[in-house]
């Protein structure tokens, strides 16, 4: 994450329980713990492991098209 916060499990449901599972987007790459973008939010995002923070926003390094 942005913080540096380890990320949850897409597949998990601990310490956060959630809807935004593989089998519930299954073309959105709920792969692993990788940042995704799954419901259209402002960037790519994980659920993290830390109990006081839900979710936060991912580093996404872009690619110089030049």
């Amino acid at each position: 994450t942005i913080s540096g916060l380890t990320c949850q499990n897409w597949a998990d449901q601990s310490p956060h329980s959630h809807s935004r599972t593989p089998a519930n987007y299954p073309s959105s790459g709920l792969d692993s713990n990788y940042c995704r973008n799954p419901d259209g939010e402002e960037g790519a995002w994980r659920y993290t492991t830390d109990s006081n923070k839900r979710w936060e926003l991912c580093y996404v390094p872009t690619c110089d098209t030049a």
